[in-house]
């Protein structure tokens, strides 16, 4: 019964003690308001004296009515120091935007004469490449890149109608490029085809890096070493030295590699596609086997001066069959290859 008294008495001054602590501040929380509440309307006077004798005027302001009044004074005055500082900024930035403005007009401008000079080439590839398909016996069927038609009937700006013609003007563009892949694919088959058959036929210069030229053409010449008249079955090229490579003027097989003391000296005939055959002589020496394939543009020899020869140089026939022909005819048809 004791513990039960202790915790009784115990409760009963907490809640005392909670009474008198609300009360405590709630006073004192009222006290501040009132201190607050008089504060603010606490009157002053202020007194209006003329310098002659006349009516002397007062005037009691609460201090609500002051601080309500400079609150609205700095809020007018840094209202209106906002504005000017917001229009100055304005104003450069309009100023900037125009900068900007006139470059990006200067940039159209630039990428109008460029789109200009893109259609007139564009225009100046087109009729090449049908000409060229038709050189080649293809059937051309090129994109018309006329620019449409004057469309201000749907703008009001001439400057917008004349964007929107460019920008018409380079999709037109882009689907007479797409159109034109399949004929240039189509030349290059072509090309390569050719390239093919100008591999199989003597249709390169014989001496590696194109060096050299005709000291004795084809046809009916004086013999070097009677002066009589003799058919002449060849071209002689001289490089004025013993030692320059030469090169296989197509694709084929050494068919004959011998040698003639008082002719062609160490000579070399190579057989290609189409009943042509090729013959090299005078060589200084050999690079390759009789039965060996070869490659147009691959060294099959060097220039020499064996055989009946009066200086270094390179004999060189060609042959279709059992015809003798002019090999200058053949040469220089296509660029040597490099090997």
């Amino acid at each position: 019964m004791a513990q039960i008294h202790y915790y009784k008495h115990f409760e009963n001054n907490l809640v005392r003690k909670v009474k008198i602590g609300a009360i405590w501040t709630v006073t004192k929380i009222g006290r501040l308001f009132r201190s607050i509440f008089r504060f603010f309307f606490r009157h002053y006077t202020v007194v209006i004296v003329p310098h002659s004798e006349k009516r002397v005027y007062n005037f009691h302001i609460p201090i609500f009515a002051i601080i309500l009044f400079f609150l609205l004074f700095f809020g007018v005055s840094g209202s209106f120091f906002m504005y000017t500082v917001f229009s100055g900024k304005t104003g450069e930035n309009i100023t900037e935007w125009n900068y900007q403005l006139r470059d990006t007009q200067i940039n159209v401008d630039q990428l109008r004469n460029e789109v200009n000079q893109l259609s007139r080439a564009a225009r100046g590839f087109e009729a090449v490449l049908s000409n060229t398909l038709m050189n080649l016996g293809s059937n051309p069927n090129p994109v018309n890149l006329t620019i449409p038609a004057d469309r201000s009937s749907f703008f009001n700006l001439q400057r917008n109608d004349d964007l929107h013609k460019e920008v018409d003007d380079i999709r037109h563009l882009a689907v007479y490029l797409s159109s034109a892949v399949e004929p240039v694919r189509e030349i290059g088959t072509i090309l390569d085809s050719q390239s093919a058959i100008l591999a199989e036929i003597p249709s390169i210069w014989p001496i590696k890096g194109r060096m050299g030229h005709f000291t004795n053409p084809f046809g009916m010449n004086r013999d070097p070493f009677t002066g009589a008249p003799q058919m002449h079955t060849g071209v002689d090229i001289s490089t004025y030295r013993s030692g320059d490579p030469v090169v296989a003027t197509a694709d084929g097989q050494v068919a004959f590699m011998g040698y003639e003391p008082s002719g062609f000296g160490n000579y070399i005939i190579i057989r290609h596609q189409h009943g042509f055959y090729t013959r090299y002589a005078h060589l200084l020496s050999f690079r390759v086997q009789a039965g060996q394939q070869v490659k147009q543009g691959e060294t099959i020899g060097y220039i020499g001066n064996t055989g009946r020869s009066t200086g270094p140089h390179l004999h060189y026939e060609v042959h279709i069959g059992s015809d003798v022909v002019n090999p200058a005819k053949y040469l220089n048809i296509r660029p040597n290859p490099v090997r």
